[in-house]
């Protein structure tokens, strides 16, 4: 992780077995009721090779004021090593204002299997006969 700005904040975990690192904001924002903002964390990180960063939202934010990580998760592929910006968006009803510091969104490094697509002219059979169900083949 390199910091590119001087408040820059490392991530980190709140508690000891967290998934998500916290990523904080490094400038101000204010958000008026479905406006969209790149919120510049100061920091680029080099994601392992076959890993992805997830870039989710804090779900604190999200009850409480509405506000989302637009295009979530995020990903960080392994090659990127520019800023990490986060994308929120605020689906609530009043404008809110992100300050430098606050925690904007987590970040969860996770493993990604690397299979090469190969076209074939009929897909097997799913575990569960599914087939074609998607959205709600579940049930209710």
């Amino acid at each position: 992780m390199q910091k590119l700005h001087p408040n820059a904040v490392v991530p980190n975990r709140a508690h000891p077995g967290d998934a998500g690192m916290d990523l904080v904001a490094v400038e101000g924002a204010t958000l008026a009721p479905g406006e969209r903002e790149a919120v510049p964390t100061g920091i680029a990180i080099a994601v392992p090779e076959n890993h992805a960063g997830l870039v989710l939202p804090r779900s604190g934010l999200s009850r409480r004021h509405g506000v989302t990580v637009v295009n979530a998760p995020g990903l960080i592929d392994s090659g990127y090593r520019g800023e990490v910006q986060v994308l929120l968006v605020n689906l609530g009803e009043a404008p809110y204002t992100v300050a430098p510091g606050d925690r904007v969104a987590q970040l969860v490094i996770a493993p990604v299997a690397m299979p090469a697509p190969h076209e074939v002219q009929e897909l097997p059979g799913g575990p569960d006969d599914r087939a074609e169900g998607g959205f709600g083949s579940s049930g209710s």
